[in-house]
């Protein structure tokens, strides 16, 4: 009984955040829709600054139904992933993000403008106690040569998951993109909109 009525606590409290975020939602987009444009100033992100292309590739993912807008469904979706998906799910859906044309591989092209982007808001260790950086080359190559089983240049989801579930290096670095509530919450900080 105990823990129907936390249930119950728990059901209430996340009704009442998905509500007040409808309201937000609502208020910065009366259309219902968030448009590219929108969802940057919606996390106070500057159109051509370093998180410019990290937005740009977390809109995308989030846009589920590809029409270059967000619904609210679809944001919600996103943040709920983003915030209390497993590790698998927050694989699958960062392998969309890598996934820039959608053909369900990852190329050496895809990689490597993804990781520049994360490298561009972020620099990635050679090792944790080293003050040296791995170039974007070097990080794309590794990825690579970690992931790419098959050896044919391109990187399915399941080598994609395999790959970073079996290698705490590659887990890590995909941790800067797969796990984008730190950078969504820290957008939030920046910004009065959510």
């Amino acid at each position: 009984m105990g823990q129907t009525q936390q249930t119950e606590s728990t059901e209430q409290i996340d009704i009442k955040i998905i509500q007040d975020m409808y309201k937000k939602f609502i208020l910065e987009c009366p259309s219902g829709l968030l448009f590219l444009h929108e969802f940057k100033r919606f996390f106070g992100v500057e159109a051509t600054g370093e998180a410019s292309d990290y937005a740009e590739n977390m809109f995308r993912a989030f846009d589920k139904n590809g029409d270059n807008t967000i619904d609210f469904l679809e944001f919600v979706a996103a943040l709920n992933l983003v915030f209390r998906g497993d590790l698998e799910h927050k694989l699958r859906w960062s392998f969309k993000v890598y996934d820039k044309d959608g053909n369900g591989y990852v190329d050496r092209n895809e990689l490597r403008s993804i990781i520049d982007s994360i490298y561009r808001v972020k620099k990635i260790s050679k090792d944790n106690t080293s003050d040296s950086y791995l170039t974007v080359d070097e990080v794309v190559d590794r990825i690579l040569a970690a992931v790419d089983t098959d050896g044919d240049g391109t990187v399915s989801m399941e080598e994609f998951i395999r790959g970073a579930q079996q290698d705490p290096w590659l887990l890590n670095i995909l941790k800067l993109d797969m796990n984008p509530a730190r950078w969504v919450m820290d957008q939030r900080r920046k910004s009065a909109h959510f």
